[in-house]
């Protein structure tokens, strides 16, 4: 099942990212409208901005040596590579995502070996080839509700995370269930099996069940927070873009599979807006 699912993940990636980076550019992640997400900005500096106010608010001020987790075609690698004058390693299942992120990489200086620099490799986040204490700061943007087993890949975190390092992830949440609301409802849960099959995703869970997993980990100084409505405005964004000739015409020539995708930002939208789907953020030290 764990190979089936890495499969969807890289094809859905392969054949996405392309048209993504076209009209998007190259952060392959939600934009920062505000506490309130009521500011209104250009679609790729909320971007950026996402990854300023991640980074002040968990504190993150100095890195060394950084694991990104999912990293697309190496925005924040090539980010946080310059920001902190530090050696990045990217990895993702996606070899054509690993390729553009190196073209990328060599295309802004940032390829050889002395910080700062960013290299990039096709690798599994449960199960990375990288010795343990390796890294001081691990970054997971957006690449958590992908891993089909939330246990093993904080506890992989931890495991390449030097002493005093630290865990910065950003990732897609459903409500928490302990709450008034209850369980999830029967309705509540087709609608993330749509989401779940669009994009390749196992499951996802609430954000105190990632707290719980950390801290089972060994991770300590854990704080958390809901940033849903700060970026809730991203998928209007998206669901725009998509309507574009030129957005249309490249979701044809992309194949079903970011066809399908495109037909799912509705239900991500809508699952912002009820409090279905939730935007966590978790911050952990090793």
């Amino acid at each position: 099942m764990v190979n089936t699912l890495h499969k969807k993940v890289q094809t859905f990636y392969d054949d996405s990212s392309g048209l993504w980076e076209q009209i998007w550019g190259e952060h392959m992640h939600h934009g920062y409208y505000g506490p309130d997400g009521r500011q209104r900005k250009n679609r790729r500096q909320a971007q950026i901005d996402l990854i300023d106010e991640c980074l002040a608010w968990a504190g993150v001020t100095q890195a060394t040596d950084i694991l990104d987790c999912g990293c697309g075609i190496g925005g924040s690698a090539l980010e946080l590579a310059t920001r902190f004058n530090a050696r990045v390693t990217g990895i993702s299942l996606s070899p054509v995502q690993i390729q553009r992120a190196t073209e990328r990489a060599t295309a802004a200086n940032l390829g050889e070996d002395t910080p700062p620099c960013a290299r990039f490799e096709v690798a599994d986040a449960l199960q990375t080839p990288f010795a343990d204490q390796s890294f001081d700061f691990v970054w997971s943007m957006e690449s958590g509700e992908h891993m089909p087993d939330k246990v093993t890949f904080l506890q992989e975190c931890y495991r390449v995370l030097k002493p005093g390092g630290k865990l910065l992830m950003a990732t897609w949440c459903h409500r928490p269930t302990y709450s008034l609301a209850g369980p999830l409802t029967w309705l509540e849960q087709q609608q993330l099996s749509w989401i779940y099959q669009v994009y390749g995703l196992p499951y996802v869970i609430a954000l105190p069940d990632y707290e719980a997993i950390a801290h089972s980990c060994g991770f300590s100084h854990l704080h958390s927070a809901d940033w849903s409505l700060a970026v809730a405005p991203f998928w209007d964004e998206v669901i725009a873009s998509a309507l574009t000739p030129e957005g249309l015409a490249g979701l044809v020539k992309a194949g079903p599979g970011t066809l399908q995708g495109a037909l799912a930002l509705g239900p991500m939208r809508q699952g912002l807006q009820s409090g279905l789907i939730r935007y966590g953020l978790l911050c952990a030290v090793r």
